[in-house]
């Protein structure tokens, strides 16, 4: 099945654009990315596999039924546990975990930015120490895209540093700067790898990436100069990292319209619901979080009536399932009392049901956006379901 998904989109990339904007509302998008691993229909959130699978024991067929279009796995953790190189040598990512749709892989960067204590950066890249055991590595521009090559990701990201959203002006400029000069190397490496006969996926996309923590002129600068760089797409990163979501929204207001709109754009690790709708109004196209499957883990449930902790007594002697109505499997056969029943005896099968219940409530939650967007009602929906979450948060909050 994988090489029928590889060869045939192929004939389909050369007769149209990659990215193709299929409806406006103001500054949304609505649109539909062609990959060589199939469509992904924007906006999209892909589902956070770091380690090639998504926490909570959840597999790739249930990715299918909890609606997954995209899945993103981790360069720096798939490099230094099992390895890109034999993952290389069996197949690629995609044959590896058994996943025939897109898989986005991110560059590394923001783990080995994160190292605070363990790097040391220069301008040919970050010299750090292993967290699992400690080794020294050397990661570049070169390095990074030659992993991500190894995987056979469909989409590769761009190697970047991710400065602190509150650090000082002097540092972002110069960080923001060698971030391009690195891009480019990124562009030049990638198109060299892509070429090669060994190479597991010749079609590996490139997305760069845009930095300047909290300073709108930096932030713009710097997405005029790698808008310059035709893409496959482009990254607003270092955004939900320690500035305010008012922060956030304000630098998406800036930045986004000095990106290509004929390209996807993507928001790095954001976010909430919430999140997600305000990126969606300002042209975002995808979004990534860990939240869903990490608050999942710890007993939260996404719900359109806001969020629920299982763990609390009143649900007991809870016998409706976690949303009425909500098509996840979890819902479709267990109650709410079953499943705060197995998180308390740290059975794992409680885990895995909130984890694919609020997989489920993101993926959703996208099909109704874009559904709305079709439609031409997505200002509507948006102000319908930031009201009824924030009411029932509230009344949560009080209960």
């Amino acid at each position: 099945m994988m090489e029928t998904i590889q060869n045939k989109p192929e004939q389909k990339c050369a007769e149209k654009p990659q990215y193709e904007l299929l409806k406006e509302e103001g500054r949304a998008k609505r649109g539909v990315f062609h990959t060589v691993h199939g469509d992904i229909q924007t906006p999209v959130f892909m589902n956070v596999g770091t380690v090639a699978a998504i926490k909570g024991a959840v597999s790739t067929e249930d990715l299918k039924q909890l609606k997954t279009q995209v899945q993103l796995s981790n360069t720096y953790h798939l490099h230094v546990r099992t390895g890109d190189e034999t993952i290389k040598e069996l197949g690629g990512l995609h044959k590896f975990m058994v996943w025939d749709r897109p898989i986005l892989t991110d560059s590394g960067g923001f783990q080995v930015f994160s190292l605070a204590g363990l790097r040391k950066i220069k301008e040919e890249g970050v010299h750090f120490n292993s967290h699992i055991d400690g080794r020294k590595i050397f990661m570049g521009p070169e390095e990074s895209m030659q992993i991500q090559s190894n995987l056979g990701s469909t989409i590769a990201m761009a190697f970047d540093e991710c400065p602190p959203a509150l650090a000082e002006r002097s540092y972002v400029e110069q960080s923001v700067a060698r971030t391009t000069r690195w891009l480019m190397r990124c562009k030049e490496k990638m198109a060299e790898l892509n070429s090669r006969e060994d190479t597991v996926n010749k079609h590996q996309m490139l997305f760069g990436i845009n930095q300047g923590a909290i300073l709108d002129d930096v932030r713009i600068d710097h997405a005029k100069r790698i808008s310059e760089l035709e893409l496959d797409g482009y990254a607003v990163g270092g955004l939900a990292v320690g500035e305010s979501h008012e922060q956030m929204y304000h630098i998406l207001d800036v930045t986004v319209p000095h990106l290509p709109r004929k390209k996807p754009t993507y928001l790095m690790g954001v976010g909430t619901p919430a999140n997600i709708l305000e990126g969606v109004e300002r042209g975002v196209d995808f979004f990534d979080c860990v939240y869903p499957t990490r608050n999942g883990r710890h007993g939260h449930a996404y719900t359109n009536e806001g969020k629920i902790n299982l763990l609390n007594q009143k649900f007991e002697k809870d016998m409706r399932p976690i949303e009425e109505g909500c098509g996840c499997p979890a819902c479709q056969k267990y109650s709410r009392a079953y499943i705060r029943h197995l998180l308390k005896a740290k059975e794992m099968l409680g885990m895995r049901l909130l984890v694919m219940h609020n997989l489920y409530f993101y993926n959703n939650m996208m099909e109704e956006i874009r559904d709305a967007l079709d439609e031409g009602r997505f200002a509507a929906y948006k102000a319908e379901k930031l009201y009824t979450m924030s009411q029932n948060e509230i009344h949560h909050k009080h209960c």
